[in-house]
């Protein structure tokens, strides 16, 4: 008897375990996004079926249940962006923390010094660093190289007047695998008024896959990343690298916090 209520337990124990995590996730996703004002509205809906079926409002009920099929219906055509991001980050496995194990990206060094070099020269870039999501489909759409990654090759490919420079480059299988790649702005309109199009654009790739996106502002010269939709921006090289720790899972012991200069107003996170 005594196994039989500890085995019910556990069962229930877990079954609220796992609903309240597809919860928090939920939680997760739609926070500061425009997904939960649909919620809101599809609450609203509920409520007012809720008030018909009690006071027993039969047309009424039947008016809010058509609309109920209607919201279901919207809310795939309208949040698609935002669906296929989810589906996509649920189906890495880093999105479960007893999967998750330290990382590297190709010649960490020579990307890091190429963003260096091109902050300083006040030459925009954007590069693309694949990891689990494959970004074929992206590569076919710019001009293929297939070449080393090192620091003088980037430089060399975004400097003006370069055929290469306006665009993207992509690093895929250790190897700078394409340039000029045009890629998908993000559909978040709010950003347009704080963000020029390479950084939305860098937002855009990164709502679609887990790539990681460094970006360096033609204007500006300030270096940013970019990560699940998130940019960090206005990063010194010491804080990319605490960035790049964070978002691989590496364990290096570094506690460094955001320099002065970049910290505040020259760091923008987005959710």
């Amino acid at each position: 008897m005594w196994e039989m209520i500890t085995n019910s337990f556990l069962i229930d124990a877990l079954d609220i375990l796992i609903v309240a995590f597809l919860l928090y996730r939920l939680i997760v996703f739609i926070k500061d996004t425009r997904v939960i004002q649909m919620f809101v509205g599809l609450g609203l809906l509920l409520l007012l079926s809720f008030l018909a079926n009690v006071l027993g409002l039969i047309v009424v009920g039947r008016i809010i249940g058509t609309l109920q099929t209607v919201w279901v219906i919207a809310f795939i055509i309208i949040f698609q962006p935002e669906l296929r991001a989810a589906l996509t980050h649920i189906g890495l496995r880093r999105g479960f923390w007893f999967f998750r194990a330290e990382e590297a990206i190709p010649s960490e060094k020579e990307l890091l010094e190429a963003v260096a070099k091109l902050s300083k020269r006040g030459l925009g870039a954007l590069i693309v660093i694949e990891r689990e999501v494959r970004l074929n489909n992206w590569i076919k759409k710019g001009v293929p190289l297939d070449a080393e990654i090192t620091a003088a090759t980037l430089e060399a490919i975004f400097t003006v007047p370069g055929p290469l420079h306006d665009g993207a480059v992509i690093i895929s299988q250790d190897k700078i695998a394409a340039a000029a790649v045009i890629l998908p702005i993000t559909e978040r309109e709010e950003l347009g008024y704080v963000l020029g199009t390479r950084h939305r654009a860098a937002i855009g790739i990164s709502e679609q896959c887990d790539a990681i996106v460094l970006v360096v502002s033609e204007e500006t010269r300030a270096v940013s990343l970019v990560f699940e939709g998130d940019i960090k921006r206005g990063l010194s090289p010491e804080d990319l690298t605490t960035e790049l720790d964070r978002v691989l899972v590496r364990r290096t012991g570094r506690n460094k916090s955001p320099s002065p200069e970049t910290a505040g107003d020259g760091k923008l996170e987005v959710s």
